[in-house]
């Protein structure tokens, strides 16, 4: 893998293409003509209240430009990712893509038998969240075959509350790699003993799954042969304030993008994803030839994101997956923003620091699109904020124009419905529009900083918070 020039420039370059992205739009809206602005006038409403509006608009030339290149880069980033995934999926290649359908198929022509499951818990000091984790995992309606806790440098009684639930317990040895390093412990010894009708789930301590979760999921893996990875849908805890609701909404605009692309999938989710036992060993051994890492891991330990970085492993091997609607989980939200910070930090960081280390291939390609679309968000979000701001300091009296309140209804009610099934206070929560951009201006803010500290090289901080009991209980 010959992309390290690249990762050390991440940053550089999806900022320089953000920004072109914009001056492009500035110059397309520069070399209009500019229009004779009508003079405000004056309209009495309800009650006598006077209002001062202004029927200015940009011209057709300008509309129609914006939606020209918002629609030119949709298309593009859609074309791209379906050229690309029709290549890897028709690949008969055995050395760089061995979990094609093809290869696979062919690999797997006298499969047959149930499928049985064999659910990893990676665990840190979590003996306050696996008494609540483990009897949802137990009580599903297929309950796995098999659980292990990976109990990873455990000072508390996490070893302990796993064996009075019945399950296994594998304790690390001399791992400094954190959550990555502890499941290719565990994946070592287990692998080796696993057949093709096995399946592999990897679930976080503090995830509490859809009691339909593994029977969806078991069904997917026995009518499709082909079939590398399920990854859940995950929405977040009740409780955290407005800070948790935005959280909140967040998810479920995520979930809901992933339903309207029939499951296909951005990120196997580290929550909950399960996988067959060849499409982990097949990058193992792809390790250090034709994608990043350490050859014979299953998880590269320098990815900030390891579940991100799994699937774009998976993804450049040929391997298809998918989310089902059936297979949701309940994860953890962050209770502060500061810890807030430290996680979309470690996200965005990880993110970013993946498609650097992979470069772009056709399985990058709409990860580069992602990136580069979110930094001219926030060239976009931040320039209409300030806007905003400098309007409301230079006029005296306050004028409406009527074609941009149709705009923002429009994005209103987008906000609305995207969230609409989340209950009456998302719902309220979208319609104010505001406090959610100031959580969006928020999140970009962690991408802006997250893009200068990879230029600057400083270290990446892992940022981990843990419950105290108390908390816990609260829950």
């Amino acid at each position: 893998m010959e992309t390290r020039w690249l990762a050390r420039i991440i940053g550089v370059v999806i900022a320089l293409a953000s920004i072109g992205a914009a001056v492009l739009l500035w110059i397309t809206v520069g070399a209009d003509q500019p229009i004779d602005p009508f003079p405000p006038a004056r309209e009495a409403v309800f009650l006598g209240w006077d209002i001062l509006y202004a029927q200015v608009r940009p011209s057709p030339r300008i509309f129609w430009a914006a939606a020209a290149i918002a629609l030119l880069a949709a298309a593009a980033v859609a074309v791209t990712e379906r050229v690309a995934s029709r290549r890897l999926r028709r690949s008969s290649d055995v050395r760089e893509t061995p979990l094609s359908p093809v290869v696979q198929m062919e690999c797997t022509r006298y499969y047959a038998g149930p499928v049985t499951v064999t659910v990893l818990i990676p665990a840190h000091d979590e003996e306050v969240i696996l008494p609540e984790t483990l009897p949802a995992l137990l009580a599903q309606s297929r309950p796995p075959d098999r659980v292990v806790v990976v109990a990873d440098n455990c000072t508390d009684g996490t070893v302990q509350v796993a064996h009075a639930f019945g399950v296994e317990v594998f304790q690390t040895r001399d791992n400094h790699e954190k959550k990555a390093g502890a499941l290719n412990q565990v994946l070592t010894h287990l692998l080796p003993g696993l057949g093709d009708n096995d399946v592999v789930m990897v679930m976080d301590a503090d995830t509490t799954l859809d009691q339909g979760f593994i029977a969806a999921a078991v069904e997917r893996f026995e009518s499709d042969r082909a079939l590398m990875a399920v990854g859940g849908i995950f929405y977040g805890e009740q409780g955290h304030g407005l800070l948790g609701q935005f959280q909140r909404n967040e998810y479920i605009r995520y979930s809901r993008t992933i339903r309207r692309r029939r499951g296909r999938v951005f990120v196997l989710t580290g929550t909950s994803s399960m996988f067959r036992p060849a499409a982990l060993a097949a990058v193992a051994q792809a390790r250090g030839v034709h994608i990043p890492g350490r050859p014979g891991d299953v998880y590269d330990t320098q990815a900030l994101t390891e579940d991100n970085e799994l699937t774009i492993a998976l993804k450049s091997l040929g391997a298809i997956m998918v989310s089902p609607p059936q297979c949701t989980v309940v994860t953890e939200l962050m209770p502060t923003w500061r810890a807030l910070w430290k996680q979309r930090m470690r996200w965005q960081r990880g993110a970013v620091e993946n498609i650097g280390a992979y470069g772009l291939t056709p399985a990058t390609a709409r990860y580069w699109g992602q990136q580069i679309g979110i930094g001219y968000g926030t060239i976009a979000l931040y320039a209409f904020m300030l806007m905003m701001l400098l309007m409301v300091l230079a006029v005296d009296t306050w004028v409406w124009f009527p074609f941009w309140l149709a705009i923002g209804s429009v994005f209103v009610l987008e906000r609305v419905v995207t969230v609409w099934k989340a209950g009456p206070w998302p719902r309220v929560l979208a319609a104010l529009l505001f406090p959610e951009l100031v959580y969006d201006m928020f999140l970009s803010a962690v991408f802006v900083v997250g893009l200068g500290e990879i230029t600057l090289g400083r270290r990446a901080r892992w940022g981990h918070v843990r419950r105290s009991p108390a908390e816990e209980g609260a829950r």
